[in-house]
């Protein structure tokens, strides 16, 4: 079949996390073809790929948000029906399919909307309903900067596809939902952390929006959320509350179904532990040092480690240059601390160069959903210390019925001083730390393995290839 991957803010362009999990897929689905979409903020050349794409990947089609597709004339003219469509999408008040169609396919140019009598009327609508006090000059032109990018993204000419797939909602679910009502083709939304909670949490810490616009936009990225729950024919996420989380905000609970994250097992528990060093205890992160990791948090357990006398050292493991500026700040906070000769920012590198020197690893997000890399380093037998956020606490204390002990410890976001706690209980407590190893590795031997959710996403585009009568194989 030929499956069209759907992606925003990720593959192939950013290392780690989703893009992980889209690169795992694809190569291990040779049997199928696939076209990535990858929605970006600006412009993205292939130069910037940071995986090598495997062969079945026929396509990559970069869609930026601040595109414009080139001038074209009205193809239809809008219906009253149409007209009713598009205001009630574009005020919030439902997510009809007919108004993706309208945007997409029967709407001129941005440009000819923007000017129009009926976009006009629609934010005047939208103006006095919300009691707006402000500038509505002001007001207008937030309009013009909310729906610009769903329209471009809407009329753009996207290739035949048999399935289509987005890994998150957002603007990823509402360009699948729209190829999926174009094309007659059945939708399969991934979400992996709740992405319209991720945006309002982002939007509330904010400056660039002023504080009587956010909660349109905290509604508007709910409402591409509603859209892509609506049009999808199965909503997976990675583990219950997620799934919880999705019917708060609008997905139909007969069509949520939990498919967790899966790793290479049999490759990294055969790593070997080299524990010669227990003069001190070693942590380790595989992360990308990104403000959503928190890379800072853990280099204040590192300081608050030093002032207590315990002896550690702190590899801290991913890409350096997502995040040019927050990296920077985070070296500088080294050096402000005096943790040169302690904490360790290395880069991208072969974890399993490092995994076996580590006594414990670490995790300090603020927001994850089922991180890969608290799964690689329970799959190398490692004790693991995350904040509740996500799906780390199932992880590691696992779900009901789960008969292995716990893999770790779970610390609340934003706690330097737990986190220096647990470590060093870890370094008091080699012989304990090392049975935690030894629960986490029998879990994800048992739950989490990558041939188990390649064998659940292979039946779902089968069965649904099938229903539609789009199955090419």
């Amino acid at each position: 079949m030929k499956i069209g991957m759907v992606v925003e803010g990720s593959y192939p362009y950013v290392s780690g996390g989703v893009a992980s999990w889209v690169q795992m897929l694809v190569k291990q689905m040779p049997e199928h073809e696939f076209v990535i979409i990858a929605i970006t903020p600006e412009p993205i050349s292939p130069e910037d790929y940071r995986y090598e794409l495997p062969r079945n990947i026929s396509q990559v089609l970069n869609l930026p948000l601040n595109m414009q597709q080139p001038r074209r004339q009205r193809n239809f003219q809008l219906t009253p029906e149409d007209e009713e469509a598009i205001t009630e999408w574009m005020m919030f008040e439902s997510v009809r399919s007919d108004a993706l169609v309208a945007l997409g396919q029967k709407l001129g140019g941005t440009e000819n909307f923007f000017s129009s009598s009926l976009f006009w009327e629609i934010v005047q609508q939208s103006y006095d309903k919300e009691n707006q006090s402000g500038s509505f000059i002001d007001y207008f032109w937030m309009w013009r900067g909310m729906f610009a990018p769903v329209i471009e993204l809407l009329q753009f000419s996207f290739p035949e596809l048999d399935i289509v797939h987005s890994a998150s909602t957002g603007y990823a679910g509402m360009v699948a939902a729209a190829i999926k009502k174009q094309q007659e083709i059945p939708y399969l939304l991934t979400e992996h952390g709740i992405y319209s909670r991720e945006r309002e949490e982002e939007i509330l810490q904010a400056d660039w929006i002023p504080d009587y616009y956010k909660q349109r936009w905290i509604t508007f990225f709910h409402h591409l959320s509603r859209q892509a729950y609506k049009e999808a024919d199965d909503v997976i996420t990675l583990f219950a509350r997620n799934g919880e989380l999705q019917e708060d905000i609008g997905a139909d609970p007969a069509k949520i179904e939990i498919i967790p994250n899966g790793i290479d097992y049999s490759r990294l528990s055969l790593i070997e532990k080299d524990n010669h060093h227990r003069s001190y205890v070693h942590i380790g992160a595989i992360v990308r040092v990104v403000p959503i990791k928190d890379i800072k948090t853990m280099i204040h357990a590192g300081n608050i480690l030093k002032s207590r006398s315990v002896p550690f050292k702190l590899t801290i493991m991913g890409p350096l240059d997502e995040d040019l500026e927050y990296a920077g700040e985070c070296r500088r906070l080294v050096d402000q601390l005096g943790l040169q000769d302690h904490v360790f920012l290395v880069g991208k590198v072969n974890i399993t160069d490092y995994l076996p020197t580590f006594d414990v690893c670490l995790l300090t997000s603020i927001s994850e959903g089922q991180p890969l890399a608290v799964l690689e380093g329970m799959a190398a037998g490692l004790p693991f210390i995350a904040t509740n956020v996500g799906s780390c606490s199932e992880l590691i204390h696992g779900r009901e019925g789960d008969p292995y002990g716990p893999a770790g410890f779970v610390v609340p976001p934003v706690n330097p001083d737990q986190v220096a706690q647990r470590c060093e209980w870890i370094y008091q407590h080699p012989e304990e730390a090392d049975k935690f190893g030894r629960n986490g590795q029998n879990r994800v031997e048992a739950y989490y393995q990558i041939h188990q959710f390649i064998q659940e996403y292979t039946e779902r585009y089968h069965q649904r290839g099938l229903e539609y009568g789009r199955h090419r194989v």
